[in-house]
């Protein structure tokens, strides 16, 4: 365990980058102030000792104010020291919090886009924000108190042998009481408890987003948190395992550990009378009751000492659970780049014998797929939920790599093309498209950040936009999103559209890109269409088989193979898989709700 703590910390220091040397400052001065910070008890005991001297006369103790200015004196150069320390170590902490983050993202950059789909957005940022964050606590302030306090502790066992063993034995009993009921809480099996703690908190953070982001439909539907399941469940979870920890796990050890460290005099008393007759025999009973002032004052400290052990022993084990939620998205899997990148000669996609499979799953999601859509065709990947559309689709732009086989863009490998040539040479728009928080402008432009204000308002026109810029405030300048004007699913479409088309890429993917329009923006987003796709290599994904009709080519996809391919009015006579598809969806489009009613 202190072999995993101790690779913890290094890993954080190793973020801290040129300011590491800051913590190790910070720590150095952490036990210089804890060593001033004792001297004030060794001043009292001084005065006690005066004062016993020359009891009753204290006016004769002249020395008294000298040792009350040297407590003072020690007591603020302490403070002072232990400022300068946590300064040395918060700015160290800051830096390694910053460099996790902008290391997590710059590594998350270079990660491909299907790592986004297989983990919610709340989790990453949960794992990579929160978790550093927890960070900060341990370097800033814990690692400053866990070597302030063994300074403190060496001092302290120092301290209690040097006057008087026996009662400095008996001051020691309470910390080695101490000591055993925190280990009991934290160490052992009670370790991992932290662990699981966190993933609870991790869990709940994600479903929590989840159910955020679903409200609309919860209210529509008049149900409550606890229709919606997953997120129920993982509250429940979280509770169950915090109350479990505080209670079952922490109620009696945290309990005899304050009992006996607030009660640390309690073991003084006994020794103090069973040595007591032995002083007034020897006729040192002065030095005894100096010696019994002392411990009594320095018991106090016992407390405050293994308190700070406590915490800091907490802010580790966070540490640590913190460090084993950041190391996931530090280990994110990244598309590899090739040395010596190709670049693509034309626009002809071509699918070789591909295969692929979802890591952790059992099947293949595409088997042995072979396809291809020569420059300026438009082809269509019809079949079934789950036949592999998207995932076919999510190749191209390398969202996934191929497990076996390989994915051609303008005749090379996509996997030995530069990521940014590649994704310079395909535009596409998905059924669950996002718009970010700031203007329809901003927006737009994300595809070609250098496009002029004339060129997007061009390509929202070209999206058949118009109509929404009309009815907003601010036209393409207006705020969407959070405090700002909310756009309709297929208004979100049309936007995503201009996006597509400002970029001008010569390859244009599309996966269920009218799934959420009305009939109206339907008919509007056809006609964006038309402009997108002119001259193009299109590769769309779409179950309204109407969309597909006046396809080049289409391709039927069942189960990870393709089963049939060819134009609409081939397979629609064919009597296969899409001749079936084609009669369902033409009865449903037919279907209407009756008017007549059976008489009685």
């Amino acid at each position: 365990m202190a072999e995993k703590k101790q690779g913890d910390l290094s890993v954080l220091l190793g973020y801290a980058g040129e300011r590491k040397g800051l913590t190790f400052l910070g720590l150095a001065l952490s036990a210089v102030s804890m060593a001033l910070s004792m001297v004030p008890y060794i001043c009292v005991w001084l005065v006690v000792r005066d004062l016993v001297a020359v009891a009753p006369d204290w006016s004769a103790a002249g020395s008294i104010a000298g040792y009350g200015w040297m407590a003072f004196a020690f007591a603020v150069a302490g403070i002072l020291v232990y400022f300068v320390a946590l300064m040395c170590t918060h700015l160290a902490a800051f830096r390694t919090a910053s460099n996790i983050r902008k290391q997590g993202m710059a590594h998350l950059m270079n990660a491909p886009l299907g790592y986004f789909d297989n983990n919610a957005s709340g989790l990453i940022r949960n794992q990579l924000d929160g978790a550093s964050a927890e960070t900060e606590t341990l370097l800033a302030h814990n690692l400053a108190d866990i070597v302030g306090t063994a300074t403190m502790l060496v001092a302290m066992i120092a301290l209690m042998f040097v006057f008087d063993w026996r009662m400095g034995a008996a001051c020691l009993v309470a910390a080695v009481i101490s000591v055993a009921s925190m280990f009991t809480m934290m160490g052992g099996k009670n370790a991992k408890l932290m662990e699981e703690y966190q993933a609870a908190q991790d869990r709940m953070s994600k479903a929590g987003t989840e159910y955020v982001r679903g409200i609309p439909v919860v209210k529509v539907f008049q149900q409550t948190v606890y229709s919606f399941k997953a997120f129920k469940e993982a509250i429940d979870d979280y509770s169950a395992k915090a109350s479990h920890y505080q209670g079952d796990v922490c109620r009696v050890p945290q309990s005899v550990n304050l009992t006996f460290t607030e009660g640390a005099f309690v073991f003084l008393v006994p020794v103090a009378l069973f040595l007591a007759p032995g002083a007034l025999a020897s006729g040192d009973f002065a030095g005894f009751v100096t010696n019994f002032a002392f411990y009594a004052v320095f018991s106090a400290i016992i407390s405050t000492a293994l308190a700070k052990i406590m915490f800091a022993a907490s802010g580790m084990m966070l540490a640590s659970t913190a460090l084993g939620r950041i190391r996931p998205v530090m280990n994110a899997p990244v598309l590899d780049v090739a040395p010596d990148p190709e670049m693509p000669q034309g626009n002809r996609v071509e699918f070789k014998d591909v295969s692929f499979t979802y890591d952790g799953a059992a099947d293949p999601a595409l088997n042995h797929v072979s396809f291809t859509v020569e420059p300026g065709q438009t082809v269509a990947l019809v079949g079934p939920s789950g036949g592999g559309k998207t995932t076919a689709a999510s190749l191209i732009p390398r969202f996934w790599d191929v497990t076996s086989g390989a994915v051609e863009v303008g005749g090379v490998d996509v996997r030995k093309i530069d990521p940014h040539v590649l994704m310079d040479q395909i535009a596409f728009v998905f059924q669950n498209n996002r718009l970010f928080k700031t203007s329809i402008l901003e927006n737009v432009r994300a595809a070609r950040p250098e496009a002029s204000r004339e060129e997007v308002e061009a390509a929202l026109a070209a999206a058949q936009c118009d109509d929404i810029i009309a009815k907003l405030p601010d036209g393409i300048d207006t705020m969407i999103g959070t405090e700002g004007t909310y756009l309709s699913g297929g208004e979100q479409q049309r936007v995503a559209l201009a996006r597509a088309i400002l970029k001008d890429a010569p390859i244009v993917v599309l996966d269920e890109a009218t799934a959420f329009a009305d009939p109206e923006n339907e008919a509007l987003i056809q006609k964006a269409f038309a402009t997108l796709t002119r001259d193009r290599t299109v590769i769309m994904i779409a179950h309204r088989l109407s969309t597909v009709v006046n396809a080049d080519k289409i391709i039927v996809l069942d189960r990870g193979a393709v089963v049939e391919e060819g134009p609409h009015d081939s397979l629609a006579g064919a009597g296969g898989l899409y001749a079936r598809m084609w009669g369902d969806y033409n009865q449903a489009v037919q279907w209407r709700i009756s008017t007549e009613r059976e008489e009685a």
